[in-house]
Order: structure tokens, then C-alpha cells, then sequence
């Protein structure tokens, strides 16, 4: 695409195109050790590792792996939430040339045996409170190597766990025990190529089987420049001395891969860690942070943070520097709020199919309330006909959103079908649905698909209705998002009962909680004789959907 006219309303130090390092995306804490080796990295509940430590507990992690036998294209599977551990495997994992593979820690025995399976893990790195899910997992799989630890491990004051103490089973190896026999801090010699595969995040398919989207070295050094020059009005402002970054997203979430964990090495930025979101919590950690550089989130918690009692006595207005919002659309009485406050902030538009990043409204340029922006440098963006995807809509007219650039993924593991239907010619197609006024700035309208957003998760519906259709009591089951002044959206299912059956919404949610994680669970439960279906039996979300927002509007 020759001319890109978005360019105009880019801040001003914020380039039109960037010059990629051909470098795989560990580089990048090499060279944070190395500008500042006694800067904090890492601070978890008050423990601190410099970037100087981090290096080198990951290279001696990176020659544990290398020792079992950990190679390069093998799949590791992360699933840990965001503590010291995660960063020195994850940087260890890639040292070796191996790819990550990012599991929630919610997620459920029979969602990670299907993940697992799908990528082929040779090895899964856990963490304490998930054993009990884990050794369900490997009754009914074979993972060659599970290696545990405990959440509290890097916390000073806490007595380290060991495998023991953590009753880990025969053959499984403790985190903690396998570090402290590995000395050496050499760089494993692994050849690498800008497009070798790093990372694999899943996404919800067209099927409701979730896909792996293969993410490049290339595609997270283009995401971790992308973000980090967008960034440039308010963070180039802040000395590399100062800067940090609150690392509440997950760091197995797309999103918070980029712009936390990986940005933050590029930035030489302190990351504040978070395992899990509590808000009196987060309002006893931001009591004790002096200020916060960036804080990337997503508008759930934004509005938990503002609306806090404590807000105006923490004068959270004073240590934000600069708001970035995802995942899901912000309120517009929301953005009012921050802009009353005077935080810097943009909201932005991503996929795990685009490294999370894609477009975003300028940091200090116009912005326009309910727009998602305008194009990343490099990445074009195409509004095409619902249908055929081939033409070019109006300014005005709704198009489906279709993206091309160094931020697109280099397809679905081992999933030539959905790849195929999803990137064309290098396009990827994102099945959300969009127009673009005169100005070149886009505003989500709808989506192709059925995902609901509930605080940042992204929950595809079907699988919500697969689980309930288990029930032996239930007919037919249909779930759908509807509008949720907290959560952006939350999940409603609605039940027609099997004929002389009766069940109770108790039932099914509890039902649900012991097979779903738990932000995929239903929150509400409606009983139906009937569902609106087509003529060929199909059953009819978009009209269950439209019967809330007249319910809404009332």
C-alpha cells in the first residue's frame, strides 16, 4: 500500500517506519544488563533482582534446560503467573532456541491437556498452587518434564520450597533445585533466524477449539519497537533511571508479553510485579510506589482504580505516567475520568494473531472518543466488504478489519486450515468489523465472531455452550456477552431444560466452575421454553443479543 495517510497524526517523535534489529527477543535483557546492571528488574513484593541477577539466573536456568535436554524448536509450556520465575524461564526457554508456549494458571486439566496435546510440550514449567490441576493433567497425558516452584520462592523472609516440601511426584524436578547446581552463565550456541518461532499464544478458533498462534523473534522485536516508539511523547521524558512499568497483565496474555515483560527490557524499565489482581491490594502496592512510568491495562481495571476510595489519596494522578488500554473498548464516561485526571493515556487494537498491537490513538495527538485510532508504523490496515473480503468499503461504510506487517503471526500450529482461512496473502483477517471516518481513524462496530470480552479475557461462547450441553438435564444451552458496567462484558447463558427435568442456575454454574476457568463461567442463567433459531435450525445468537440491548435500553 503506497500511501498511508494515518502518518499525519502521528505525535511527533513517533517515526513512520522503523528499522527492525535482526536480533532474537532475549537480546534485549542483555542489553538492559548491560546499561544497567544494578538497576532493579524485578520487584515482587518488595524482593528485588537487578537486571545484572536476572541475566544470570537465566543463563544459569538456560544451561539447566539444556543439561535435560531441552533443544531448539522444542515446546515449553509456561504456565505461572507473573513472579521472578516466569522471566528467567521465559528468557531461558528462548536462549535455548526453544518456544514458550503461555498457559493460563486458571485454566482447567481438560483446557490445558488440549493445549498441551496441540503443541506437543516436552516440558511444563508450574508453580504450587496448580499441582493438584497439573497431576490430573499428566494422568491423562504425558508430559516428558514437569518442573515445579513455588510462588513465594523469590520473596524474601519466605523459606524456599523444595521438592519435597512441595511433594512433587517421582521424576519431577523443582525450579529452585535445578538452578542452584547450574553455575555456568555461557550463551548457549543456538543459530538463530529472525523468523524462528518464539513463542505460541492460543486463541479461541471458528470451531471453538482454541488455535496456537506462532509468533516470531521477528514479530516481538517489531511489537516490543512498535509499542516502545508510540510510547515516545511521555516515556522518552522519564530517565531510564526512573522508568517502571506495573506488571499486572498477564505475562501469558499477548498483550502483556509485549508491552510489559518484553518492553520493559527494551526500557530498562522496573517491573512492579503482580500475580493477581486484588484491588485493595493493588491500592496497598500503589501506596508504596513512588510513581508508576507506564501502566498497560485494560479498562476493567481502570475503572476498579479510579473508583477506589483511596483513588484521590493515593494521587494516583501524580505517579501515572502514561495509561495504555486493551483488550477491550473503554467507556466513554471512562475516558472523561482519566482525561479529568490528567493521565496521559492511548487505547489501542490487537490480536494475539498481530502481537497484540496493530492500531491506537496517538499519546499526546488528537484522539477521538470511541475510536481505536489509527495504524501502528508499518502496519496497513484495510477496511473490506463483510462478504468477500476482496473490496474496499466507503469511509463511513462497515468493513472487516484486515491487517498486514511485521506485527502479523506466521500462522496456527501445525493448523494449515485456519491459517489458511485466516492470513491471505500476508493479510491477516480478524473477523472484527469496523468503519473509518475522513480523518483515517477506525471505530470497532461489531464483530464476525461471537468472543465475548470479560475484563480483558478474551471467551468464545461455543465452548461455554459445549460444557453445558453436557449437563444431563439441559436441552439446548447458548451463551452470549452482554454489557457489563465493570468487566466491559460478562457471560449470560440461556437453558432450555430436558423435557420432565428441572435444574437450578445454582447447579449449572457450579457445574461449569468445575470444567471452565473462572472467568469463563456464566454469571447469569436464563430459562427458555424455546431458542431463536434460522430455518435450518441454527441457533440465533445475534437476536438474543439484540433482546439485552433493547433490556439495556429500557
Amino acid at each position: 500500500m503506497e500511501s498511508r495517510p494515518w502518518h499525519r497524526h502521528y505525535d511527533y517523535n513517533v517515526p513512520t517506519t522503523i528499522r527492525y534489529p535482526r536480533i532474537p527477543v532475549q537480546e534485549f535483557l542483555g542489553l538492559a544488563a548491560k546499561s544497567f546492571p544494578k538497576k532493579t528488574a524485578l520487584s515482587f513484593f518488595g524482593s528485588e533482582i537487578t537486571f545484572w541477577e536476572l541475566r544470570c539466573l537465566v543463563m544459569r536456568f538456560a544451561n539447566a534446560l539444556g543439561a535435560l535436554g531441552i533443544k531448539k524448536g522444542d515446546r515449553v509450556g509456561l504456565h505461572l503467573p507473573n513472579c521472578p520465575q516466569y522471566p528467567i524461564a521465559y528468557y531461558a526457554v528462548l536462549s535455548l532456541g526453544g518456544i514458550v508456549v503461555n498457559l493460563n494458571p486458571l485454566y482447567t486439566p481438560s483446557e490445558l491437556q488440549m493445549m498441551a496435546t496441540t503443541s506437543g510440550l516436552t516440558t511444563l514449567v508450574t508453580f504450587d498452587m496448580a499441582l493438584p490441576a497439573i497431576r490430573t493433567l499428566c494422568q491423562a497425558i504425558q508430559i516428558p518434564r514437569v518442573i515445579a516452584t513455588a510462588v513465594t520462592d523469590y520473596i524474601q523472609g519466605f523459606p524456599p520450597s523444595s521438592a519435597k516440601s512441595l511433594d512433587l511426584e517421582k521424576g519431577w524436578l523443582h525450579f529452585g533445585e535445578l538452578l542452584e547446581k547450574s553455575t555456568s552463565t555461557k550463551i548457549p550456541k543456538v543459530a538463530f533466524s529472525p523468523d524462528d518461532p518464539a513463542v505460541i499464544l492460543f486463541t479461541g478458533g471458528t470451531t471453538g477449539i482454541p488455535k496456537g498462534a506462532v509468533i516470531t523473534h521477528s514479530n516481538l522485536v517489531a511489537g516490543v519497537l512498535a509499542c516502545s516508539n508510540w510510547g515516545n511523547p511521555t516515556i522518552s521524558l522519564i530517565p531510564t533511571e526512573r522508568r517502571t512499568v506495573l506488571a499486572l497483565l498477564p505475562y501469558f496474555h499477548a498483550y502483556g508479553n509485549i508491552v510489559v515483560l518484553n518492553w520493559s527490557m527494551f526500557n530498562c524499565a522496573t517491573q512492579i510485579q503482580v500475580p493477581r489482581f486484588n484491588i485493595d491490594e493493588l491500592m496497598d502496592l500503589l501506596a508504596k510506589v513512588e510513581e508508576i512510568s507506564f501502566f498497560p491495562t485494560v479498562p476493567t481495571l481502570i475503572t476498579a482504580l479510579i473508583n477506589h476510595p483511596k483513588a484521590e489519596a493515593l494521587g494516583l494522578d501524580r505517579k501515572i505516567g502514561l495509561l495504555n488500554s486493551g483488550a477491550a473498548p473503554m467507556a466513554v464516561e471512562l475516558i472523561e475520568r482519566v482525561k479529568e485526571m490528567g493521565i496521559p493515556f492511548s487505547e489501542g487494537y490487537g490480536m494475539s494473531e498481530s502481537t497484540s498491537l496493530g492500531i491506537a490513538n496517538p499519546v499526546l495527538g488528537l484522539k477521538k472518543v470511541g475510536s481505536i485510532g489509527v495504524p501502528f508504523p508499518d502496519n496497513d490496515v484495510r477496511l473490506v466488504d463483510i462478504d468477500g473480503g476482496e473490496r474496499d468499503v466507503a469511509p463511513g461504510e462497515p468493513g472487516e478489519i484486515i491487517m498486514k506487517g511485521p506485527l502479523i503471526m506466521r500462522g496456527y500450529w501445525n493448523n494449515p486450515e485456519e491459517t489458511a482461512g485466516q492470513l491471505r496473502d500476508g493479510w491477516l483477517y480478524t473477523g472484527d468489523v469496523a468503519t473509518r471516518d475522513e480523518e483515517g481513524y477506525l471505530y470497532i462496530v461489531d464483530r464476525k465472531k461471537d468472543m465475548i470480552i470479560a475484563g480483558g479475557f478474551n471467551i468464545y461462547p461455543r465452548e461455554i455452550d459445549e460444557v453445558l450441553f453436557k449437563h444431563p438435564k439441559v436441552a439446548e444451552a447458548v451463551s452470549i456477552g452482554i454489557k457489563d458496567p465493570y468487566r466491559g462484558e460478562t457471560v449470560k447463558a440461556y437453558i432450555v431444560q430436558r423435557p420432565g427435568e428441572t435444574v437450578t442456575a445454582e447447579e449449572l454454574i457450579a457445574f461449569c466452575k468445575e470444567r471452565l476457568a473462572p472467568y469463563k463461567v456464566p454469571k447469569l442463567i436464563e430459562f427458555r421454553d424455546a431458542l431463536p433459531k434460522s430455518v435450518i435450525g441454527k441457533i440465533l445468537r445475534k437476536i438474543l443479543r439484540e433482546e439485552e440491548e433493547a433490556k439495556a435500553k429500557k
